[in-house]
């Protein structure tokens, strides 16, 4: 890998990656996000750190930016932000946990679990994806690198393929914002078809 000594080598390395990304495998994650929505079904976003914040973010978007105030909303929680009950469960349980016991609670069949993680191995997303699948919820994912163990626990994952953290955590807050644009846009024709 050569290394990123400058501005211009990351920007570099991150224009080659964006080429090297499999765009296909992200139609297929705004198509099963399209069926949560139009089947009342809930979406369940996490991640750890920059990836956490990218939950809220992404969180925040499905259900406040899709909504237009003429017809139904995206159902959509970021299990990163219940302070009080992640470190409840952190202390109690483990940090392996946080988010697996969270879903216990919440997750049914036909749901979405949409797990971020740059390395696809975080024990915690790793959990969680286990009790969605055995709760029969869809499972989706962004990651990196490999895809790590993430990548067999997805029903449809897209992997950016880079070894650097900052270029996957960029692109990560890229395909966010692409599923988020076209599944406002897909929404949007929903909402004026039935108006």
């Amino acid at each position: 890998m050569t290394p990123i000594t400058n501005i211009d080598s990351y920007f570099a390395l991150l224009s080659a990656t964006i080429e090297r990304l499999q765009v296909h495998s992200l139609n297929a994650i705004v198509e099963s996000l399209l069926w949560a929505f139009e089947n009342d079904k809930t979406v369940y976003v996490f991640g750890n750190g920059g990836s956490a914040s990218l939950a809220s973010h992404f969180a925040c978007d499905l259900g406040k930016g899709t909504a237009n105030g003429t017809g139904k909303r995206f159902r959509v929680m970021a299990l990163t932000d219940n302070l009080p009950l992640i470190t409840a469960w952190a202390n109690d349980s483990s940090y392996d946990h946080i988010f697996a016991e969270q879903l216990t609670n919440f997750v049914r069949p036909q749901d979405v679990a949409f797990a971020i993680s740059a390395s696809g191995n975080s024990r915690n997303v790793i959990n969680a994806l286990q009790v969605a699948r055995q709760a029969g919820a869809t499972t989706l994912g962004i990651t990196g690198f490999k895809g790590g163990l993430m990548r067999e626990l997805c029903d449809k994952c897209t992997i950016v393929p880079s070894e650097n953290m900052q270029i996957i955590e960029d692109l990560h807050l890229s395909i966010a914002h692409a599923i988020f644009t076209v599944a406002r846009a897909r929404t949007c024709k929903v909402f004026s078809a039935t108006a």
